[in-house]
């Protein structure tokens, strides 16, 4: 390292200046400290509980201009800073832990999931620490973007995740409660998002009554070659359920068949749909995947302004 000084004063019209180099060596520092990290108001707390720090000895060996001189004074001073040395780093600590603390205190509650919906991010209690790891508990629950209060059970299992390219290092593992899945069927069929009208499909004809002329031919004879539109809406929020086999749903649906005849919408039948579908997830890489697939279909007829409809034929299509 480099030093250098400059003095000058109204009485002495000289100006004073040296330079030269230095090396600093370091022997036996040792530094312990204590901390607690801990959940406050959702939020992580992060405390200095004591911090201390032992240098056995510090040499600095100067060099260049007058450094024959400043090396009595060092060399007189050690101790004095070898004590600077062990007071200023724990001082320096300190103020580094309170900065992370407060970066830790602005930490978001709520993370937002599109327009409808937040993923609430809050810590729900103390981390847990141990030599290699650290367990942390978050709400996880989605709630509504207005607020709404959604009611979900207390009580739910849980469905564990783990990469399974770091499973042996166990970097990373993921354990995912029931609630949370069920938190945002619930919000989202609350917002309407479990709605959708389908007016427009790769085959075509099925939407129009010429497609389905032998297979409910009231309907074609009663609106001959008019374009259909299909209101598929759930009844309620999905169930859904944890198990170690994965993850089970069961939809609740209704599909109202309308015609579009002269501009105006007509709805002609309504069938009811029970959906069981079972999947799994699991960690890929950086990102969080799944896997869905269709377990059981049935349909009944709920009404129909068209007669009867042979719901088994409905059913394939």
């Amino acid at each position: 390292m480099s030093w250098e000084y400059s003095y000058s004063t109204w009485l002495v019209p000289v100006t004073i200046s040296d330079r030269g180099t230095a090396s600093v060596k370091v022997k036996g520092m040792e530094v312990g400290l204590s901390l607690t990290l801990m959940d406050k108001s959702g939020t992580l707390k992060l405390s200095l509980l004591d911090c201390g720090c032992y240098v056995k000895a510090i040499s600095i060996k100067l060099d260049g201009g007058s450094s024959w001189l400043y090396q009595v004074a060092v060399d007189a001073f050690e101790k004095q800073i070898v004590s600077a040395v062990e007071e200023a780093i724990p001082e320096k600590i300190g103020e580094e832990i309170t900065n992370l603390d407060s970066k830790l205190q602005d930490l978001p509650k709520e993370m937002p999931v599109g327009e409808a919906a937040a993923l609430n991010v809050s810590f729900v209690k103390d981390p847990m620490l141990s030599e290699s790891s650290i367990d942390l508990e978050i709400d996880g629950l989605f709630i509504a973007s207005d607020d709404r209060n959604i009611d979900v059970p207390e009580n739910y299992p849980r469905l564990s995740l783990s990469s399974p390219s770091c499973r042996a290092a166990e970097m990373i593992q993921i354990s995912l409660h029931e609630n949370v899945l069920k938190s945002a069927s619930f919000v989202y069929f609350d917002a309407g998002y479990m709605n959708l009208i389908v007016d427009k499909i790769p085959d075509e004809k099925l939407l129009n009554t010429a497609g389905w002329k032998y297979i409910v031919p009231q309907l074609y004879k009663q609106y001959p070659n008019d374009d259909m539109e299909l209101n598929i809406s759930a009844n309620s929020p999905p169930i859904i359920k944890v198990s170690d086999r994965g993850i089970d749903t069961t939809i609740y649906s209704d599909i109202i068949i309308s015609v579009l005849d002269s501009g105006e919408v007509i709805s002609v039948a309504c069938i009811s749909l029970v959906i069981h579908a079972s999947g799994s997830a699991q960690i890929l890489r950086n990102n969080l995947a799944g896997t869905i697939k269709l377990d059981e279909l049935s349909a009944s007829l709920k009404w129909s302004k068209i007669g009867n409809l042979h719901i088994h034929l409905v059913q394939v299509i």
